[in-house]
């Protein structure tokens, strides 16, 4: 990710910046953020606050730059697809730390060391992943399910027999039942796909407290 979205003459700009709207309309051109609000808006807070956690970490111009578009990349698995993926998101995201924390050319370099690579995935985590439910809400379109039933055997229109005539209103009394059936269903299943989704968030925060796995360098 080493100077991919960010080149050394963008650090050199950026780092001119000092106050918090030269910083945005910096990064605004250099990362071609170009989207109606609030996405514009969230996008660039984002951006800005991964520049000043590198400034406050003292990180060199490499560093920013590769830290910009890790976070740039982790977004964008996160917002293409409506659906959960947190465990892909934070997979990829150890992934990425890995590949610029050990010297294995041309597979990775360490641009990071252990400790800043320790610091980063806290910042990340508490920055990103544990908001990823609100990127992932504002960034992709929202599904809904158009739920519609339909009777078989039953045509559009007919006669009423003599029995159905002396029981008005039984098919949609019937139906109403048959509705209320699938509604109870859907919330069932909704609870149990909320409850995944609590499960894999608690994974996910008891492996950000598991170290990195430690890879020694080839020579």
């Amino acid at each position: 990710m080493l100077w991919t979205d960010v080149s050394y003459h963008d650090m050199e700009e950026i780092g001119k910046m000092q106050s918090i709207p030269d910083l945005e309309s910096a990064l605004c051109s250099v990362l071609e953020v170009h989207l109606p609000e609030p996405k514009r808006g969230v996008l660039l807070e984002m951006h800005v606050q991964t520049v000043l956690f590198c400034r406050e970490c003292n990180f060199k111009k490499e560093q920013t730059s590769a830290l910009l578009s890790i976070l740039k990349s982790i977004h964008e698995v996160n917002v293409e697809t409506p659906l959960n993926n947190i465990e892909q998101c934070f997979k990829y995201c150890k992934d990425l730390l890995l590949c610029h924390s050990v010297r294995h050319p041309p597979f990775s370099i360490n641009l990071f060391s252990t400790e800043e690579v320790g610091c980063i995935l806290k910042y990340i985590n508490n920055s990103y992943l544990r908001h990823y439910k609100l990127y992932k809400y504002i960034f992709t379109p929202q599904v809904k399910l158009d739920l519609s039933l339909t009777y078989s055997g039953t045509p559009d229109q007919y006669e009423p027999t003599m029995e159905e005539s002396s029981a008005p209103g039984l098919n949609s009394e019937l139906k109403a039942l048959i509705e209320k059936e699938v509604r109870q269903q859907m919330v069932l299943v909704t609870g149990q796909l909320d409850q995944r989704m609590k499960d894999i968030a608690e994974q996910h925060n008891n492996a950000l407290d598991s170290p990195l796995p430690k890879h020694k360098a080839k020579k």
